[in-house]
């Protein structure tokens, strides 16, 4: 819970799956647009890659295989639309009670909020505007120029280092940098490590497990 005062702008990032919500959003939005067969065929054509990448555990490859499979050729109007109904079911079905008091704690006390996440951006922009926070720096699809996805990802998946870069730009954007803002920072997984360690205030909520040193339980 934000308690310390500052003299500059406090913004709070809050990762999605498993900080947010009460469970991961990819999969089961990979399956809503996609069906489980049509998925299971598209990365079944794909097994050279899919195999190596599941024994690495290589997550960002099979995130990328999956998207390919799943987005390939379908209308931007399309995905957005099963983008928002499945933001609309998230908001009142998935979310964490006890962090979405803190993201409230921070909103009622006049503080950005952001959501940084490796999950899909066209469904958490619809669930941004639910919440009414600031951004989303989230994982972008590739569209061509008639307006369908091209299954590819724009700069790639949205976790580690890349959230910790995508924040300073957004920073440097919004309040003209990041030495210029108090950044509190809220995650659950090893893909929020990067964003949490640069974070004034990194706050973990995964298990101690997982959590590397100097960040702070919830």
């Amino acid at each position: 819970m934000p308690t310390a005062p500052t003299d500059r702008p406090v913004i709070a990032a809050f990762d999605v799956d498993g900080t947010l919500t009460v469970r991961d959003c990819v999969v089961p939005f990979l399956r809503r647009v996609a069906t489980t067969p049509g998925l299971g065929w598209g990365l079944a054509r794909r097994a050279t890659r899919v195999l190596p990448a599941l024994v690495r555990r290589d997550r960002d490859t099979l995130k990328a295989l999956a998207a390919a499979a799943a987005f390939t050729g379908r209308p931007l109007a399309e995905v957005s639309e099963h983008g928002r109904r499945f933001a609309e079911y998230v908001s009142g079905s998935w979310m964490r009670s006890d962090t979405l008091a803190v993201l409230r704690d921070h909103q009622a006390r006049g503080h950005g909020v952001v959501l940084v996440s490796a999950s899909f951006a066209v469904y958490l922009r619809p669930l941004a505007e639910h919440l009414g926070v600031d951004g989303v720096l989230a994982t972008e699809l590739v569209v061509d120029p008639t307006q369908r996805c091209t299954g590819a990802l724009a700069g790639g998946n949205c976790r580690g280092e890349e959230k910790r870069r995508r924040v300073h730009r957004w920073l440097a954007e919004h309040h003209a940098g990041r030495d210029r803002v108090e950044l509190w920072a809220y995650g659950d997984s090893p893909g929020d490590h990067a964003l949490l360690t640069d974070a004034d205030h990194g706050i973990w909520l995964g298990s101690d497990r997982q959590r590397p040193s100097g960040l702070a339980p919830a």
